[in-house]
């Protein structure tokens, strides 16, 4: 009862931040950011549809706040990568990153906001750290004024928020429902969105790409499995507690890139990395203390 509870953000979080380590990769090929979403969504979709039909058992179906929650973390997750996505054509990666990793802010003003958490010294110093070992992570201190873009600012920010309003969705849908239906709806309205903004033609080039096998295991793991794992953990795990866990995802990123794109890491990187994993561990183990004498 006293181990830490990773679930809400690692295993999910290792594997989310392997699948955007990949997204990263193709972003050279000649698909839209949005259309980078849509395939492995698509697969995603698939594997649980399948899981659902060989296990109806208990799935919510029926129930309203199933359906609603669940299109809220649909929508979360179709903004979340969009902007993300956008934010990184018009400025770079690290302003993208480490914007979108604000989410535990957002996360926790709501829940301040709500009554659903009472702020406390140590949550906020949590926050603190998680960001400062972000942006050591990221580097975004060494670009210059010229790199950063307002349009860039913008979607990074309304990437954070989305993911914050997926944390809620899938939060508030758990306990309505089967994981497997869950994830139905949402990767359904993900699809509907992200088809709406785009082209016919993009869809169909997006089902042709040289990439097709690497996108369909990203699927398969990143919005299969990783999703799966998070709505799991989140039936423990207050949202905000699970958004700082979540951000164990740069982390394995960054250690996906070194161990399988033989990139290298530097002190600064390797200290905001420690920086991470040490406040994610200790709000995970004060998280588990608290639950157990509860």
């Amino acid at each position: 009862m006293g181990a830490p509870k990773y679930a809400a953000g690692d295993p999910g979080g290792v594997l989310l931040g392997s699948v955007r380590r990949h997204r990263r990769r193709a972003a050279g090929a000649r698909l839209g950011c949005i259309y980078r979403v849509i395939l492995p969504g698509a697969v995603g979709f698939l594997f649980v549809f399948i899981w659902l039909l060989l296990r109806p058992q208990r799935s919510g179906l029926a129930n309203r706040k199933l359906w609603f929650w669940s299109a809220i973390a649909g929508a979360g997750v179709a903004g979340n990568f969009a902007f993300y996505f956008l934010s990184i054509g018009e400025g770079s990666v690290a302003v993208a990153a480490t914007l979108m990793y604000c989410a535990p802010v957002f996360v926790y003003l709501v829940s301040f906001t709500l009554g659903l958490e009472s702020p406390s010294l140590q949550k906020w110093l949590a926050i603190l750290l998680v960001l400062l070992g972000i942006v050591l992570l990221t580097q975004i201190y060494t670009l210059g004024a010229g790199a950063v873009s307002v349009f860039a600012v913008t979607t990074g920010l309304l990437s954070g928020m989305s993911y914050a309003l997926f944390i809620f969705g899938f939060k508030y849908a758990a306990p309505h429902g089967s994981p497997q239906a869950i994830l139905v709806i949402a990767f359904a309205v993900l699809a509907i969105i992200l088809i709406a903004l785009g082209e016919v033609s993009e869809v169909v080039a997006a089902f042709s790409t040289p990439s097709l096998p690497l996108l369909v295991l990203l699927g398969v793991l990143g919005a299969g499995l990783s999703f799966i794992f998070y709505i799991f953990g989140l039936n423990y795990t207050a949202p905000a507690v699970a958004s700082i866990v979540a951000m164990v995802e740069p982390v394995t990123a960054s250690l996906f890139g070194v161990v399988v794109l033989d990139e290298k890491l530097n002190l600064i990187q390797l200290t905001g990395m420690a920086l991470i994993l040490i406040t994610v561990t200790m709000l995970s183990v004060h998280s588990s203390r608290r639950k157990a004498s509860i």
